[in-house]
């Protein structure tokens, strides 16, 4: 049985544009095998206002050896000013998959370029 470990990250972006712009990106510098996302509707505490907006959630599957690499993209290339990035561990998944999802992200890390970078000073999905 193998020892490696894996996990997923979580975050959010405005929408449907940034979600596939986002997924494809870390699909293809290898630092997820696999993108899901799907819309949402959140509710949040920002700058002492309670906002509320449609966001796309979107869910990386990484080797844990990967995360960091992950979390560091994520944070250069997002569009908020604090992203969400939550790490949970795969605790168990079929052998086949997870054997896939070492396949998938076994390239060296890329390097990004911080200057593609867009931040804005919120949360929103960039609507005032």
């Amino acid at each position: 049985m193998s020892k490696e470990k894996y996990k997923c990250v979580m975050t959010t972006v405005g929408g449907d544009a940034q979600a596939v712009a986002m997924a494809e990106a870390i699909v293809r510098g290898r630092l997820a095998a696999c993108v899901q996302f799907w819309p949402i509707r959140s509710a949040y505490g920002w700058k002492g206002r309670v906002e509320s907006g449609h966001e796309m959630i979107l869910l990386c599957k990484t080797r844990a050896s990967r995360v960091n690499a992950l979390q560091g993209f994520i944070r250069i290339h997002h569009p908020y000013e604090v992203p969400e990035i939550v790490v949970t561990p795969i605790e168990t998944g079929s052998p086949s998959y997870l054997a896939w999802i070492t396949a998938e992200t076994s390239e060296p890390p890329l390097t990004f370029s911080a200057s593609a970078t867009r931040k804005r000073s919120s949360r929103s999905n960039g609507k005032s």
